[in-house]
């Protein structure tokens, strides 16, 4: 008797441990829901939803698979020697949810791969109440389904720099594509950036959101010709002069002569590259503060580069210089990212006449904010773009689309569509304010780093160069 009452109470002990756990999840998971917000609790309402219905919808979408082989337990049942019922299988689904819809992580099974998942994701975006689905494969064995219920590209989103050194030093984050999925984009190795789009619409935006992450790193140095002004006092820029090593506006000779002293900066480190680094490229071993990653912002591009038209003395030189400063930032992006330099170009449209094209067509990563012909569309992200009707910027001259830009992604087929952050401005003054002391001219680190040397290998801007041939 003794040990059937000690039964009891381990039966009845562990029936109420359970009970307690039950309870206390139950409790965690009304406190999560009635913390959230409005948006996110319709997200968990979501993905309740989607578990309890995912093993009647999986057959119907033909993402399950059947099992004729019994197995050994039911091989072993068998007693009558009738055939064993076919085994149906589902694929396993793990559901979470954040503030636009949910994200599912799905096992796949004979016959039912990424490519079926992928077929259904219309249904899937139907039977779920979304807006879209995407499917994708982080790894063998299994899918990660995407569901937005509201359209990402509609809310728009704040980025606050942290002031903290980032860890990639030419990561850049843009933002949150059309799933919410973070976006960002690598450019070491990379020599140019186009950004294009009409007024407005984000392209200072996202670079103001490049400098407030880049600036906390002693190993980047930025340089910026702004076509919009005449003063540094002026414009998009003013709180980041104090972290550039220089600025010109849009006086065509000041900035031939920025663009000169980067070609000679680019240069002598040419020259120098093996012997201070001992390398060829210095992204074999990535930027530092002696040797930083120079980046030169040309803002309203086609200030500095516009066929001037005329015979008299002013527009002839005009056009002179014109013509030289094409020259001059050609020069630095086909041959400056051995060495660590890199050229972001903004302007409306980045059509021949506003970037050259001998420059703009080896500027590997671009982006265009809302366009208004598709000429412009096309000149901004390539004839590729035609194919992708969905991501063509002309679609975004709404101003609900205002900080959405099209781009062509790194790790994906195709153009993704991108909402990116506004950055308020006093956060962006403050980091510029806070990190302003880390501003130094590269080509005088290289000079301290090289000292008498420097000299021993004369640079001469009107002859080719021995490193470029």
């Amino acid at each position: 008797m003794k040990n059937l009452n000690d039964t009891a109470e381990g039966v009845f002990g562990c029936v109420g441990l359970v009970l307690a756990v039950l309870a206390v999840w139950m409790v965690w998971w009304v406190v999560r829901y009635l913390r959230a917000d409005a948006m996110t609790r319709q997200s968990i309402r979501q993905a309740v939803r989607v578990r309890r219905g995912w093993k009647r919808l999986a057959p119907m979408l033909k993402l399950s698979a059947t099992d004729k082989t019994p197995t050994a337990l039911a091989s072993l049942a068998n007693a009558d020697g009738k055939p064993v019922k076919p085994r149906v299988l589902i694929p396993a689904l793990k559901v979470a949810h954040d503030a636009y819809g949910v994200i599912a992580r799905a096992t796949c099974l004979p016959g039912v791969g990424l490519e079926q998942f992928q077929k259904a994701a219309p249904h899937l975006a139907d039977a779920w109440r979304c807006t879209r689905v995407a499917v994708t494969q982080e790894q063998p064995g299994s899918v990660v389904i995407r569901g937005v219920r509201l359209d990402p590209l509609k809310f728009p989103t704040e980025h606050r720099p942290t002031g903290d050194v980032p860890d990639e030093t030419a990561r850049w984050d843009l933002g949150l594509d059309e799933y919410a999925r973070p976006v960002s984009v690598d450019l070491t190795q990379v020599p140019g950036v186009t950004l294009a789009g009409l007024p407005g619409f984000g392209k200072t935006s996202l670079i103001n959101r490049l400098l407030s992450d880049w600036a906390p790193s002693p190993a980047v140095q930025f340089a910026c010709a702004d076509g919009k002004v005449s003063a540094a006092f002026e414009g998009d820029y003013a709180d980041w002069v104090q972290r550039m090593f220089a600025f010109v506006g849009d006086d065509l000779e000041e900035a031939n002569k920025l663009f000169r002293q980067l070609v000679e900066l680019r240069r002598v480190r040419s020259s120098w590259l093996r012997t201070v680094l001992g390398t060829k490229s210095m992204w074999d071993i990535g930027p530092s503060e002696n040797w930083p990653l120079v980046v030169l912002i040309i803002d309203e591009a086609h200030t500095y580069f516009r066929d001037h038209k005329g015979s008299d003395p002013k527009t002839k030189k005009l056009a002179a210089l014109a013509a030289e400063n094409a020259r001059l930032v050609e020069d630095l992006v086909k041959k400056g990212r051995s060495v660590g330099m890199l050229v972001i170009l903004a302007t409306q449209k980045s059509t021949g006449d506003a970037i050259p094209t001998f420059i703009r067509d080896v500027c590997p990563v671009g982006l265009s904010f809302a366009q208004k012909t598709a000429e412009a569309a096309v000149a901004a992200l390539g004839e590729e773009i035609r194919e992708w009707p969905d991501a063509n910027p002309i679609n975004l001259q709404d101003p609900t689309y205002v900080g959405v830009a099209s781009m062509n992604h790194q790790s994906q087929r195709g153009f993704t569509r991108i909402r990116t952050p506004y950055v308020p401005d006093a956060d962006a003054a403050h980091v510029a304010d806070t990190t302003a002391y880390l501003t130094a001219d590269p080509y005088s680190l290289l000079k301290a780093l090289l000292g008498p040397r420097i000299g021993d290998k004369d640079v001469d801007l009107n002859k080719p160069d021995a490193a470029a041939a």
